[in-house]
């Protein structure tokens, strides 16, 4: 890997292991806030976390804002995320849209059919998600439909541990307009902008 990746990277532990991506480095004369310092194209990547490999990400375009006020990586094209067990098994795969990663934060902002899957074999959908690496927590405060077989539940907001084996949803109960729930249902994600709640109770229950 390029050491000016390993910079970025190195502060929070990790270490990446790359292979097959193009880089596109840029010239110093730029606004920080709007110009990246570091471009990645075709990226498959692992990475390692207390000598264990933990994740594996692969996007097709990684943009490294590293001179902005609040430096963070952006994923334009999409982000596929795996995270890895001790025994390399997977533990909860995501998709979306975008994503953001704030690395002062240490905080992912992922935007636009975000789809996880856990090793329970759970399915979590929603149009907008956090993940905070301080305090091991992905959060939710947008529409969550949490399908596992022909059981579903729905809610507005949740919040889970990093693996999503153990989560709440809140303001259970929420549907979806019937064109958008036949979409959702057939496969496509969930329009963040067609959610309507039937009801406000505090909290519901992991679902068994």
């Amino acid at each position: 890997m390029a050491i000016v990746l390993l910079t970025v990277v190195v502060p929070f532990g990790f270490l990446f292991s790359c292979g097959g991506e193009k880089k596109e480095m840029v010239d110093i004369d730029f606004d920080p806030e709007t110009s990246y310092t570091l471009k990645e194209t075709d990226v498959e990547t692992y990475v390692s976390d207390s000598g264990r490999t933990r994740y594996k990400i692969i996007t097709d375009t990684w943009l490294i804002f590293g001179k902005a006020k609040e430096p963070y990586w952006f994923f334009p094209d999409g982000v596929y995320l795996e995270r890895f067990d001790t025994a390399f098994n997977t533990e909860a795969s995501i998709k979306a849209d975008t994503a953001r990663y704030f690395e002062r934060r240490k905080i992912w902002k992922l935007d636009g059919n975000v789809d996880i899957s856990n090793f329970k074999g759970e399915r979590f959908q929603t149009p907008q998600l956090f993940w905070d690496q301080n305090v091991e927590k992905i959060y939710s405060d947008s529409f969550i439909r949490v399908s596992k077989g022909d059981k579903i539940n729905t809610g507005i907001g949740f919040s889970s541990n990093q693996d999503m084996s153990i989560y709440k949803i809140y303001n259970p109960g929420a549907v979806i307009p019937f064109d958008a729930q036949r979409r959702t249902l057939s496969g496509d994600s969930i329009p963040p902008d067609s959610i309507v709640a039937e009801n406000k109770t505090e909290e519901n229950d992991t679902i068994q």
